[in-house]
């Protein structure tokens, strides 16, 4: 459950998971070894000089004794403080008590601090300006006493600079690995790229390279690109073979009954066309969008001019919302075919058919709805099956079909990378087809 939602917030692109995997672990390692020094080295270090400071203090109190004078005070410390090298004064007896004075980032310095506050008896006070100086402020039956010490005998003269040439490292080095990683990482993202536009029906050139693994993916890649379009040209051509060589035994036919009595004739022509109705829907299914190559289409311009086309043959067919613009990587000619069969089905088990286009950064969509008796969704995914017939669901006195209409919008729609989608309109209450498509 807990790596389920942590997918949510995981980066999806290549790149970025990869700069990932190598940023996480220079980063944890950077943390561990900055917060054991401070912890441990630096800490531990500070405080035994903290300690070596405090025997000495506590020498000078000493040898200073409980005298309340300050000058003889003074004068007893003055033998001690040059070779301790410290400085030593008495603050003024009118002046406010002393306070702790450390900036931010002074973390030894409150090493120091607390380090004297719990074992230095009459400690007050300790300040750290910013020359190199500390400042102890005691207790004495004189008053309070201003010790002065070299800040480099309590803390570390640069403990940053462990810190800020690890963190300067490491990110040179990750700067280098990404670099090098991404040069790895460019094989695979071209092999993305010329997959997915193949998916969208677009050839892209595409020779393997890169590691040894990402070759031999590329060279399956381009195998299986050959056998498709190898297979797509087969189908082709058998289809389209079949449906030419049955169109003359069909001309016959219809010449033959043409010489016979009308009456006599007119069941038998009906089977003729139905069947040529056939060898065309087979035509039509084996082009499918195999022909011509993607080129920039304004969806919009092609539904208004399919729309105008119907409306010609008087049907009702009207132009709906037209959201977004600019052009799109389609097949014309297919794209052109794939409305005209959603078309013919909306008015065919309709009274009227409205087409409209979505256009956003991301997809493009053509929509086409009726006001027939729609689909049932459980049959949906039966509908765009090559010779599928859904009687039970449309009008059965409006002609059975032959199955491949849905079935040629779906291959169209699969070869520009995109899909066919049912389902019911809401305004006019039949059907709903959408053909969605990635930009």
């Amino acid at each position: 459950m807990f790596f389920q939602w942590l997918k949510q917030y995981l980066p999806r692109s290549l790149y970025a998971r990869a700069a990932l995997i190598l940023i996480m672990p220079v980063v944890a390692l950077q943390l561990l070894v900055t917060i054991v020094f401070i912890k441990r080295d630096l800490e531990d270090v500070t405080t035994q000089m903290t300690t070596t400071v405090l025997r000495e203090v506590s020498l000078l109190r000493q040898q200073a004794g409980e005298t309340a004078d300050r000058d003889l005070y003074l004068h007893r410390l003055e033998p001690f403080l040059a070779p301790l090298t410290m400085t030593a004064r008495f603050v003024a007896q009118d002046a406010p008590r002393p306070q702790d004075e450390l900036g931010w980032d002074e973390f030894s310095g409150r090493v120091v601090r607390d380090k004297l506050r719990h074992e230095l008896e009459g400690f007050v006070a300790v300040k750290f300006p910013v020359t190199r100086e500390f400042l102890l402020y005691l207790d004495t039956p004189a008053g309070i006493l201003e010790l002065g010490v070299d800040r480099r005998r309590l803390t570390a003269a640069a403990p940053h600079q462990l810190i800020v040439t690890m963190v300067f490292f490491g990110f040179l080095m990750t700067v280098i690995s990404f670099v090098y990683m991404r040069n790895q990482l460019r094989p695979i993202k071209k092999l993305a790229d010329v997959a997915q536009a193949f998916g969208r029906g677009r050839n892209l050139p595409y020779s393997p390279r890169g590691a040894t693994e990402v070759r031999v993916a590329g060279s399956a890649f381009l195998d299986m690109r050959g056998r498709i379009e190898r297979q797509i040209e087969q189908r082709t051509l058998m289809l389209s073979g079949v449906s030419h060589d049955l169109r003359t035994p069909l001309t016959r036919l219809k010449l033959s009954l043409a010489m016979i009595d009308e009456d006599e004739a007119e069941p038998m022509l009906r089977d003729v066309s139905e069947m040529q109705a056939l060898l065309d829907a087979f035509l039509d299914f084996s082009r499918g969008a195999s022909t011509g190559e993607p080129e920039p289409v304004d969806p919009q311009k092609l539904a208004a001019s399919v729309v105008e086309d119907w409306r010609r043959q008087n049907k009702d067919v009207m132009l709906g919302e037209l959201s977004g613009a600019g052009t799109v990587p389609l097949r014309a000619q297919s794209m052109r075919r794939a409305l005209e069969n959603l078309i013919s089905n909306a008015v065919r088990y309709g009274t009227r058919a409205r087409v409209s286009v979505t256009l956003t950064e991301k997809s493009m969509r053509l929509r086409v709805e009726d006001d027939g008796p729609g689909i049932p969704a459980a049959q949906r995914g039966d509908a765009v099956r090559p010779f599928a017939r859904l009687d039970p669901a449309r009008n059965q006195d409006l002609g059975s079909g032959v199955g491949l209409g849905l079935a040629i919008v779906a291959d169209i729609a699969r070869a520009h990378g995109g899909m066919l989608r049912l389902g019911k309109s809401k305004e006019l209450g039949g059907l709903q087809a959408d053909i969605v498509i990635g930009r």
